[in-house]
């Protein structure tokens, strides 16, 4: 049993949230309940709980949404305004850069996954990595770019997991070593 100090003894001593509650002349708190064999539990919140809310609209003054996509040693810049369906990476369209097609069906991907094909003019500028590289990278970058644009798909393409950045890079050579985990040819003699 706790005292209050300042009181003479037995005047302030709390044996119960009771008593707290006549000392103090408030409600008890919920959370202090009593930890017995016959005390309530109150019910767990449901499983995941309310609705995340929506984020804003993030739109510059031409209206278009930008992002910065990653892949490997690519970096791509995309801006995604509301168009025909054109995509230009580097100044060029994407059948002539990317040339091989799985390269631009990996970049269809994201408008595949929320619907919105032909819907969205893409310009991106890409630099470093090689040309897998490059297509994750802008591939990550219209992901970003079309859930800043409609925040009611980011759920869609989170889930896909267009938005989380690989971070699978290439490892480093290391000294001593043909490569980055290679050794040179054993000689016993």
């Amino acid at each position: 049993m706790a005292e209050t100090p300042n009181t003479p003894e037995g005047a302030g001593t709390v044996s119960d949230l009771a008593d707290l509650k006549a000392l103090t002349g408030g409600e008890p708190a919920p959370a202090a309940a009593a930890t017995g064999d016959d005390a309530e539990v109150a019910p767990a919140p449901p499983r995941g709980g309310p609705p995340a809310p929506l984020r804003e609209k993030e739109v510059d003054a031409q209206g278009r949404a930008y992002a910065t996509g990653r892949r490997k040693d690519a970096v791509a810049r995309v801006w995604l305004k509301p168009g025909t369906g054109k995509v230009t990476v580097n100044g060029r369209d994407q059948e002539t850069y990317f040339a091989r097609p799985t390269l631009r069906l990996v970049i269809n991907q994201p408008f595949q996954i929320s619907d919105r094909e032909g819907q969205y003019d893409i310009v991106a500028s890409v630099k470093g990595g090689g040309l897998s590289g490059q297509a994750g990278a802008v591939k990550h970058g219209i992901a970003q770019a079309l859930s800043k644009f409609e925040p009611q798909l980011r759920l869609a393409v989170k889930a896909a997991g267009f938005l989380t950045r690989d971070s699978r890079v290439v490892e480093r050579k290391k000294y001593g070593r043909a490569k980055a985990r290679k050794s040179f040819q054993f000689s016993k003699r």
